[in-house]
């Protein structure tokens, strides 16, 4: 008799425990949930642009994140304070995102590419499309010389940059040869990389996307170099590590990044890439060579090679040609 009253106690005891660990487990949920939602929040009120566009002109109706296949242009931009004017956008990507099987193709416009400005009426440099007409030109000029519509941009500023790598812990990657680079700060100082894997911190990253002029492979070894970072980043960003440094991670990018991406759009995103990591992500190369044009470097694109990666994004896109009347 009195076992099976101490084995009645004891079950009671478990039950009482196991419902307490499961109502702690609860609380934790919601206070997390409570503060990743203050933090998102907090991010889209700082980071969200109302650009006066609800779609690209190139399409017919607008796209949904979750169901229809988009397009990212990133904007690494060297003034950010500026509000947009007179700043240069020194780093020019293009990401395109198909949901069906949630990849990602990412292209690196070399910043003297040599293109048609139509607000300019004459060709010049890519990047001077910032400094001209802000991120609504640069959208514009990306959208025409590609032909693909354009839905979503983000811009940083290098600060934010490297404050965001830092706050990752830096990133690793695969130095191609030994080269020195200047940093950006005021100390100005020689930043050494050496052939092999490294880890970067942001400074050292931001120099190593940058660098072009020790490069033999110039803009084209640039580019490789930026997307080689940016698959860096999404593999940092994916890890179960980076849930610990939200709060950094979200000032940061509050206070460095701009985005036309609504919260339930960012949300969708989210929600649809949440298992998505550099294994998924196909470069895109634009080809070309360099030129001197009236005394002035540009990176002139070859024609056999624009063609083919126009089709290439559209594909991914699932964008047809009929969807492109308006600009011809």
């Amino acid at each position: 008799m009195k076992r099976q009253q101490l084995k009645k106690t004891r079950k009671r005891k478990k039950r009482k425990l196991f419902k307490r660990i499961v109502q702690l487990f609860i609380l934790i949920l919601l206070v997390f949930a409570g503060y990743t939602g203050y933090t998102f929040w907090k991010v889209y009120n700082s980071a969200y642009d109302d650009l006066d566009r609800v779609k690209s002109k190139l399409r017919d109706a607008a796209v949904t994140i979750s169901n229809d296949p988009v397009s990212i242009l990133i904007m690494g931009v060297e003034d950010y304070s500026s509000g947009g004017k007179g700043g240069r956008s020194d780093t020019l990507m293009v990401a395109t995102f198909n949901p069906k099987d949630e990849t990602m193709k990412l292209l690196s416009i070399p910043r003297d590419t040599r293109v048609y400005i139509k607000e300019k009426d004459k060709k010049t440099k890519i990047n001077h499309a910032y400094s001209y007409g802000g991120k609504e030109l640069t959208i514009e000029t990306v959208e025409d010389f590609l032909n693909i519509p354009i839905d979503y941009y983000v811009t940083v500023n290098f600060e934010g940059f490297k404050n965001i790598i830092d706050i990752l812990g830096g990133i690793e990657v695969d130095v191609p040869f030994d080269f020195k680079q200047n940093s950006d700060d005021r100390v100005a100082e020689k930043l050494e990389f050496k052939e092999g894997p490294m880890t970067l911190d942001g400074r050292h990253a931001l120099a190593y996307a940058r660098m072009r002029l020790e490069d033999p492979r110039g803009d084209l070894g640039r580019n490789e170099r930026q997307q080689q970072v940016v698959m860096a980043v999404i593999d940092k960003l994916s890890s179960i590590g980076t849930i610990t440094k939200i709060d950094k991670l979200t000032d940061e990018i509050g206070d460095n990044v701009e985005t036309n991406m609504k919260v339930t759009e960012l949300l969708a995103f989210y929600k649809k890439y949440s298992d998505f990591n550099s294994s998924k992500i196909e470069q895109v190369k634009l080809e070309g060579t360099p030129e001197y044009i009236n005394g002035v470097s540009y990176y002139i694109v070859d024609d056999e090679s624009l063609a083919e990666v126009q089709h290439d994004l559209q594909d991914h896109l699932n964008f047809q040609l009929n969807n492109r009347a308006s600009l011809e």
